[in-house]
């Protein structure tokens, strides 16, 4: 007699990638997939960056260097490095050593602990409110219901209709959210809010007491200056919020399969920041013990060589000026074709992803006739266009877009 799987009753799901499964079971010549979350080259490859292939074998060639264990909390000249990246070294939380990271797993890594640490020591009077931007509303907030948060809540920032910022929308929602809740505040350099309108958000956050959990994916590809990304960041530790903040170096190292993260600890004072990261290597050592060290070791290196920091530093402006570029064609191509609406806020928006305005229906459209996959809300990743794709991409939204 066959015996049974204790784990017969384990259903399957199809919720993982579904857009790119369906992508890749379509036969035709003509698909493309605007979801990419790499940043890609015109030939639709995962862009590498020039100074990480100089990095490589220049550590390859360090005969000091060996395969020993790195400690919990990650190696130290990264984590200093990379938050010395995100808050400016001049940043007060810097010098007086009251702003720390710990080396992650990516950023999802960087969240996930940052969640667990919240959902255990966070003091909150009553049950702690979440708020994530609809856009990451699916990634994030799996991650805080695994944490152990109940009580999730999406927000918006973007005006569909309008096609702009809704920063009224934005500062209803933190208006009526329950003192001391968490505002996740997802790739701030992206959203397109004005430091006038940041400054806003960070009043209402300090008068609601909420907690600021950052989480910067691609510093330095929205403008293309690492400085101006980090903006709304900075702001927030020169009011002297305590807060959290996620980083990633996949897209900017062109480092994706390496998985190098990094949480920043923004904190009251040392005392409580080295509590607080004691708490975290506790987790780490729960989770994946030690985090990986290749990735972290070129970052490092870059970071810390002016040289090679210099040559980084210029890679990332020619990508962002890349997607500017990108942006910018789209939005003449359909110009040209004489779309219905204004496309103006292509270029209006920056990063590496955008809401390109399409209507369920439309984006529907372009995956049954014309083999193009975009997510339902109509974002794309800008990186996904190149010079093979763009004028049948134009043409099919084209062709998409109801005639007035």
């Amino acid at each position: 007699m066959a015996v049974l799987s204790l784990f017969l009753d384990v259903p399957l799901t199809r919720e993982v990638d579904r857009l790119l499964v369906a992508y890749g079971e379509d036969p035709s010549p003509d698909k493309v997939y605007l979801d990419h979350w790499d940043c890609q080259t015109e030939t639709g490859k995962a862009w590498a960056c020039p100074t990480v292939k100089q990095t490589l074998l220049q550590i390859a060639n360090d005969p000091t260097l060996d395969h020993e264990y790195l400690p919990g909390l990650g190696l130290p000249e990264f984590t200093r490095a990379a938050t010395e990246l995100a808050l400016g070294r001049e940043s007060h939380a810097v010098t007086e050593n009251r702003a720390g990271g710990v080396h992650t797993i990516g950023g999802t890594g960087a969240v996930r602990i940052g969640a667990v640490f919240l959902r255990r020591w966070y003091n909150s009077p009553s049950p702690i409110v979440v708020y994530i931007a609809l856009p990451q509303w699916d990634g994030l907030r799996c991650i805080f219901q695994g944490a152990g948060f109940t009580e999730i809540r999406p927000y918006h920032y973007w005006d569909a209709v309008r096609l702009a910022v809704g920063i009224e929308d934005f500062l209803e929602v933190l208006e009526s959210a329950p003192d001391c809740s968490i505002v996740v505040l997802h790739a701030p350099e992206e959203t397109g809010l004005t430091p006038t309108q940041w400054e806003e958000v960070a009043r209402v956050m300090r008068r609601k007491r909420l907690f600021p959990f950052f989480d910067i994916p691609a510093q330095g590809l929205a403008s293309g200056d690492l400085d101006r990304d980090a903006w709304a960041l900075r702001h927030f530790v020169a009011q002297g919020f305590e807060l959290f903040c996620a980083q990633s170096f996949s897209k900017t190292f062109g480092l994706y399969n390496e998985r190098v993260g990094n949480l920043i600890v923004v904190a009251r004072d040392n005392e409580t920041l080295v509590r607080i990261r004691s708490q975290l290597q506790k987790q780490v050592l729960g989770m994946w013990a030690t985090p990986a060290n290749l990735g972290a070791r070129v970052i490092a290196t870059v970071l810390n060589n002016p040289a090679l920091l210099s040559k980084w530093k210029q890679s990332l402006r020619m990508l962002a000026e890349k997607i500017m570029l990108i942006r910018e064609k789209l939005k003449e191509k359909l110009r040209l074709l004489g779309t219905p609406g204004c496309w103006e806020h292509l270029t209006a928006q920056s990063g590496t992803r955008s809401f390109t305005g399409l209507l369920p229906s439309e984006v529907a459209f372009l995956k049954k006739h014309k083999h193009i996959y975009l997510l339902e809300s109509g974002q794309v990743s800008v990186c996904s266009i190149n010079s093979h794709n763009l004028d049948y991409v134009a043409q099919s939204i084209d062709e998409a877009s109801p005639t007035c």
